[in-house]
């Protein structure tokens, strides 16, 4: 199994969507967005919400460049926001040390 860094750089979408995505993740918040994406609870940790998320997205990609008239180009941004939020932060807490 790869880990969620090897994921991120293999995760190659077409450059408007990627643009999309990187736009919409200035105004991401993870409190509101993350919940619609992955159901209601207790929100998971950044690498096990990145891993939920990057097979939320496979399966839109296959809907995207498959015959899948249920296609959602709107909820494939969000997933592609969230992602590149989630993977942002992650960034950020693993660079960071740990405040005791």
């Amino acid at each position: 199994m790869q880990d969620v860094h090897t994921l991120l750089a293999n995760l190659h979408r077409p450059r408007l969507l990627m643009r999309a995505a990187r736009i919409g993740a200035q105004d991401y918040r993870r409190a509101g967005h993350l919940p619609r994406l992955l159901g209601y609870g207790v929100l998971p940790r950044h690498g096990d919400a990145l891993m939920r998320l990057i097979d939320i997205e496979a399966e839109l990609e296959e809907q995207r460049t498959g015959p899948d008239a249920a296609y959602n180009l709107t909820r494939h941004v969000d997933v592609l926001i969230a992602i590149v939020a989630e993977a942002r932060e992650l960034r950020a807490s693993q660079a960071s040390p740990q405040c005791n």
